[in-house]
């Protein structure tokens, strides 16, 4: 397969999919290395294509529907996963992290984690990867962008987020 044609197809098979598609998975159908599909995904992401790597593999960005809002909270590893679940719970899509860096300025990592199962996944890979999540840097205290359906979802997210004591509130 050429080139061009493999790269159409790398872009098909991610717009088609419903869940991310890692580059070991696109390499495997596609007969190549996984190193081909990252230089493949690089170049499509170069021309424009709104393709974004999850923790979960290659996604296209998404359309942001609803109401998105940032909050910004705290707490160390051992609750990060009750932290991602306190949100999805609610409905939420978790988009992303962010933290402020000394050297560097703002970090940010997309994890598009919409559901428990995307939670676990995540976890999964932090834990095989002996990984450390970007809000290790900071003490523990980071920003996420959440997609909500409706203000009253905010809501919701903010009161939980609260309740669990995850909120960061000091100024």
């Amino acid at each position: 397969m050429k080139s061009g044609d493999r790269k159409a197809k790398v872009l098909e098979l991610i717009q088609q999919s419903k869940r991310p598609l890692s580059a070991s998975a696109l390499a495997a159908q596609l007969h190549v290395s996984r190193q081909i599909i990252v230089g493949d995904v690089a170049l499509l992401r170069a021309s424009g294509i709104q393709i974004i790597a999850t923790p979960r593999g290659y996604v296209m960005e998404p359309k942001e529907q609803g109401v998105l809002c940032t909050v910004a909270v705290m707490h160390d590893y051992s609750r990060l996963a009750q932290e991602l679940y306190t949100i999805v719970d609610q409905g939420a899509v978790v988009l992303d992290v962010i933290v402020e860096h000394a050297v560097y300025g703002q970090l940010s990592g997309k994890l598009h984690i919409a559901s428990r199962y995307d939670v676990e996944q995540f976890m999964e890979r932090i834990q095989g990867d002996e990984a450390k999540p970007l809000s290790s840097l900071t003490s523990g205290l980071h920003l996420h962008t959440i997609q909500c359906k409706d203000e009253e979802m905010v809501q919701r997210v903010l009161n939980a987020l609260k309740e669990e004591g995850f909120l960061y509130e000091k100024g």
